[in-house]
């Protein structure tokens, strides 16, 4: 079973909070804001007690707290303030930091609490890509260094990926979809499992008014030949995080293009840093290739941009 991680190093703190490692220490010698245990070697380690204070005390600093001010507040008092400045405030650090301190605990009430609050002045658009999106690059550095454990990444993945389906369940009660449009179909490539970016595809296209097929991780091209007997155009889309690899994915386009789109009205969209490695002059031009959501919507849904 995967333990949760409850002892840090100071860089793993440095790394959560965005505070260097000098500063800590000078924090924890001057103001005995952190009590580090020792190893028999004289290395700081700390518990997840001083991570969570941490992060609350940091929150605190990046919005205007002076550390002598924080350093005199009552322990009960810190997370109280930090709490009612998460839920008021507009910073997009603020509300990820909010969301880094309900994974450490595993506090789903304060993930949502969080998130309900950001949703009454924003829309989910804006809560994903500016808030979401940020915070799961950081989670992903930070599992690299191992300054948080795969329980952690998985809880707030998972919950996120809840509120995806919540919001897409509710576009697809839309009776008035465009039905004149090519349907897009979303699916990821055999092996591939990241679905959050292509979840988060099927909400914004539903968004816009338009139809989806959504087919989820991991799929062979052989079971996509089945739609043309529903339909005979579509969009394609994938979201290639990590399959098919660097050496593989000229071959896998090659074999997507002799099976799906060859005599067909059809394209093959892909996003994703995968895409890097595809070699844009041996490329058919039914397959496009995009780095950004908003280069997509400007060229396939002009009419629903608004500045």
């Amino acid at each position: 079973m995967d333990r949760v991680k409850s002892n840090f190093s100071i860089k793993n703190l440095e790394n959560l909070s965005g505070i260097k490692a000098h500063t800590l220490r000078i924090w924890e010698k001057r103001y005995n804001l952190l009590e580090p245990e020792r190893t028999d070697t004289n290395i700081r380690r700390y518990s997840l007690e001083s991570l969570k204070k941490l992060l609350n005390v940091t929150l605190l600093y990046n919005h205007g707290f002076k550390i002598s001010k924080i350093a005199s507040l009552d322990l009960d008092e810190i997370p109280k303030l930090v709490r009612s400045i998460a839920l008021k405030s507009n910073s997009e650090q603020v509300s990820i930091n909010a969301f880094k301190l309900s994974m450490i605990n595993f506090d789903y009430e304060l993930f949502d609490t969080n998130y309900e609050e950001i949703l009454q002045h924003n829309d989910f658009e804006y809560v994903f890509l500016q808030i979401f999106m940020p915070l799961m690059r950081e989670l992903g550095i930070l599992w690299q260094t191992g300054a948080i454990s795969p329980s952690h990444e998985h809880f707030l993945t998972n919950l996120i990926k809840q509120k995806l389906h919540l919001q897409t369940e509710y576009l697809q009660r839309n009776k008035n979809l465009n039905s004149e449009s090519p349907t897009f179909v979303l699916f990821l490539p055999e092996n591939e499992i990241h679905e959050l970016g292509i979840l988060y595809l099927n909400y914004l296209i539903l968004s816009k008014g338009h139809r989806t097929i959504f087919l989820g991780q991991s799929l062979q091209i052989s079971s996509l030949e089945t739609l043309y007997s529903y339909d005979t155009k579509f969009n394609f889309v994938s979201y290639i995080t990590v399959e098919p690899n660097k050496e593989d994915i000229m071959f896998y386009l090659k074999d997507f293009y002799k099976h799906i789109l060859d005599q067909q009205n059809s394209k093959l969209l892909i996003f994703g840093p995968q895409q890097i490695a595809i070699d844009t002059d041996n490329l058919p031009p039914q397959i496009e290739l995009y780095r950004s959501v908003e280069s997509f919507v400007i060229k396939y849904f002009p009419e629903k941009v608004f500045v």
